[in-house]
Protein backbone atom coordinates (compact mmCIF):
# COMPACT_ATOMS: atom_id res chain seq x y z
CA UNK A 1 0.00 0.00 0.00
CA UNK A 2 1.17 3.48 -1.02
CA UNK A 3 0.69 6.32 0.80
CA UNK A 4 0.82 8.49 -1.69
CA UNK A 5 -2.56 7.13 -2.60
CA UNK A 6 -3.93 8.16 1.09
CA UNK A 7 -4.81 11.71 1.12
CA UNK A 8 -2.79 13.27 4.35
CA UNK A 9 -5.31 14.53 6.88
CA UNK A 10 -6.21 15.43 10.49
CA UNK A 11 -9.13 14.17 12.64
CA UNK A 12 -9.87 15.87 15.87
CA UNK A 13 -11.92 14.62 19.36
CA UNK A 14 -13.02 18.02 20.73
CA UNK A 15 -14.00 17.16 24.37
CA UNK A 16 -15.73 19.01 26.83
CA UNK A 17 -15.09 19.73 30.27
CA UNK A 18 -18.06 16.56 31.02
CA UNK A 19 -15.99 13.82 28.89
CA UNK A 20 -18.48 14.08 25.79
CA UNK A 21 -17.38 14.71 22.39
CA UNK A 22 -17.79 17.37 19.68
CA UNK A 23 -19.86 15.52 16.80
CA UNK A 24 -21.24 17.46 13.54
CA UNK A 25 -24.16 16.31 11.08
CA UNK A 26 -22.67 16.98 7.41
CA UNK A 27 -24.39 19.20 5.63
CA UNK A 28 -24.05 19.01 2.16
CA UNK A 29 -25.49 15.42 1.82
CA UNK A 30 -24.43 15.12 -1.81
CA UNK A 31 -21.25 14.58 -1.70
CA UNK A 32 -20.05 11.69 -3.39
CA UNK A 33 -17.99 10.67 -0.01
CA UNK A 34 -21.23 10.71 2.17
CA UNK A 35 -23.10 7.40 1.01
CA UNK A 36 -25.34 6.76 4.25
CA UNK A 37 -27.75 8.73 5.64
CA UNK A 38 -28.11 6.77 8.47
CA UNK A 39 -24.55 7.44 9.54
CA UNK A 40 -23.70 11.25 8.84
CA UNK A 41 -22.31 12.50 12.14
CA UNK A 42 -18.48 12.45 12.40
CA UNK A 43 -15.92 14.94 14.47
CA UNK A 44 -14.20 17.52 12.64
CA UNK A 45 -11.71 16.72 10.32
CA UNK A 46 -10.03 18.11 6.87
CA UNK A 47 -6.82 18.26 4.86
CA UNK A 48 -3.31 18.96 5.69
CA UNK A 49 -2.20 21.35 3.58
CA UNK A 50 1.08 21.16 1.75
CA UNK A 51 3.89 22.36 4.24
CA UNK A 52 1.58 22.42 6.88
CA UNK A 53 2.39 21.08 10.46
CA UNK A 54 -0.75 18.60 11.34
CA UNK A 55 -1.13 20.51 15.07
CA UNK A 56 -1.22 23.54 13.24
CA UNK A 57 -3.97 21.87 10.08
CA UNK A 58 -5.88 20.31 12.90
CA UNK A 59 -6.32 24.18 15.07
CA UNK A 60 -7.30 25.37 11.41
CA UNK A 61 -9.61 22.91 10.36
CA UNK A 62 -10.98 23.06 14.11
CA UNK A 63 -11.98 26.70 13.27
CA UNK A 64 -12.60 26.62 10.08
CA UNK A 65 -15.68 23.72 10.77
CA UNK A 66 -16.51 24.98 14.35
CA UNK A 67 -15.14 28.67 15.06
CA UNK A 68 -13.76 27.15 18.41
CA UNK A 69 -10.81 28.88 19.42
CA UNK A 70 -9.94 28.12 22.87
CA UNK A 71 -9.03 24.94 22.99
CA UNK A 72 -6.18 22.67 24.95
CA UNK A 73 -3.97 19.69 23.52
CA UNK A 74 -4.56 16.37 25.15
CA UNK A 75 -3.05 14.13 22.83
CA UNK A 76 -1.60 12.93 19.81
CA UNK A 77 -2.10 9.73 18.35
CA UNK A 78 0.77 7.56 18.44
CA UNK A 79 0.24 6.32 14.71
CA UNK A 80 -1.17 7.79 11.73
CA UNK A 81 -4.57 5.68 10.82
CA UNK A 82 -5.76 5.45 7.47
CA UNK A 83 -8.85 4.13 5.72
CA UNK A 84 -9.85 3.45 2.16
CA UNK A 85 -13.01 4.72 0.46
CA UNK A 86 -15.58 2.62 -1.35
CA UNK A 87 -14.04 1.58 -4.51
CA UNK A 88 -17.23 3.21 -6.89
CA UNK A 89 -16.75 6.30 -4.26
CA UNK A 90 -12.93 6.30 -4.72
CA UNK A 91 -13.20 6.95 -8.16
CA UNK A 92 -15.35 9.94 -7.82
CA UNK A 93 -13.99 11.66 -4.66
CA UNK A 94 -11.16 14.28 -5.00
CA UNK A 95 -10.96 13.69 -8.92
CA UNK A 96 -9.43 9.96 -8.16
CA UNK A 97 -6.66 11.33 -7.00
CA UNK A 98 -6.92 9.20 -3.78
CA UNK A 99 -8.11 5.59 -2.58
CA UNK A 100 -8.74 6.96 1.04
CA UNK A 101 -7.46 9.19 3.91
CA UNK A 102 -4.31 9.43 5.79
CA UNK A 103 -5.01 11.00 9.46
CA UNK A 104 -3.01 11.42 12.35
CA UNK A 105 -5.44 12.75 15.25
CA UNK A 106 -5.69 14.66 17.65
CA UNK A 107 -7.36 14.78 21.44
CA UNK A 108 -8.23 18.59 22.50
CA UNK A 109 -9.96 20.07 25.63
CA UNK A 110 -12.79 22.31 24.90
CA UNK A 111 -11.84 24.75 27.25
CA UNK A 112 -14.49 27.74 26.19
CA UNK A 113 -18.61 28.03 26.62
CA UNK A 114 -21.10 26.10 23.56
CA UNK A 115 -21.95 29.53 22.86
CA UNK A 116 -18.17 29.99 21.01
CA UNK A 117 -19.19 26.91 18.43
CA UNK A 118 -20.65 28.09 15.27
CA UNK A 119 -21.38 25.74 12.69
CA UNK A 120 -23.80 28.12 10.57
CA UNK A 121 -20.43 30.40 9.39
CA UNK A 122 -17.74 29.43 10.92
CA UNK A 123 -14.73 31.58 11.36
CA UNK A 124 -16.07 32.98 7.72
CA UNK A 125 -15.87 29.83 5.90
CA UNK A 126 -18.75 27.78 4.35
CA UNK A 127 -20.64 25.44 6.56
CA UNK A 128 -19.90 21.79 6.80
CA UNK A 129 -22.56 20.91 10.05
CA UNK A 130 -26.23 21.45 9.97
CA UNK A 131 -26.34 20.29 13.45
CA UNK A 132 -23.65 19.18 16.49
CA UNK A 133 -24.18 17.38 19.69
CA UNK A 134 -21.96 16.18 22.96
CA UNK A 135 -22.19 12.45 22.67
CA UNK A 136 -20.36 10.12 24.69
CA UNK A 137 -16.72 8.66 23.37
CA UNK A 138 -18.15 5.12 23.34
CA UNK A 139 -21.00 5.79 20.90
CA UNK A 140 -18.60 7.19 18.25
CA UNK A 141 -18.13 4.34 16.08
CA UNK A 142 -21.79 3.32 15.90
CA UNK A 143 -22.41 6.82 14.59
CA UNK A 144 -19.73 7.13 11.84
CA UNK A 145 -20.42 5.93 8.42
CA UNK A 146 -18.97 2.30 7.90
CA UNK A 147 -15.89 2.55 6.29
CA UNK A 148 -14.55 5.23 9.01
CA UNK A 149 -15.72 2.89 11.76
CA UNK A 150 -12.18 1.32 12.42
CA UNK A 151 -10.40 3.89 12.31
CA UNK A 152 -12.86 5.64 14.70
CA UNK A 153 -12.40 2.86 16.98
CA UNK A 154 -8.52 3.12 17.40
CA UNK A 155 -9.16 6.46 18.22
CA UNK A 156 -11.75 5.87 20.66
CA UNK A 157 -9.78 2.93 22.48
CA UNK A 158 -6.24 5.42 22.24
CA UNK A 159 -8.11 8.58 24.08
CA UNK A 160 -10.90 7.02 26.01
CA UNK A 161 -8.51 7.86 29.21
CA UNK A 162 -10.23 11.97 28.63
CA UNK A 163 -13.56 10.71 28.69
CA UNK A 164 -13.77 10.97 32.18
CA UNK A 165 -14.88 14.73 33.21
CA UNK A 166 -12.23 17.33 34.16
CA UNK A 167 -12.43 18.16 37.57
CA UNK A 168 -14.98 19.87 39.50
CA UNK A 169 -15.97 22.46 36.64
CA UNK A 170 -17.17 19.97 34.67
CA UNK A 171 -20.26 21.24 33.42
Amino acid sequence: MSLSDYRPCVGIMLINRAGLVFIGRRKDKHLVEHVDAEHEWQMPQGGIDEGEAPLDACLRELREETGVRRVSVLAEAAEWHAYDLPNDVARKAWRGKYRGQRQKWFALRFEGEDGEINIDAPDGHKAEFDAWRWERMDRLPDLIIPFKRPVYQQVVMEFSRYAAPAGPAAT
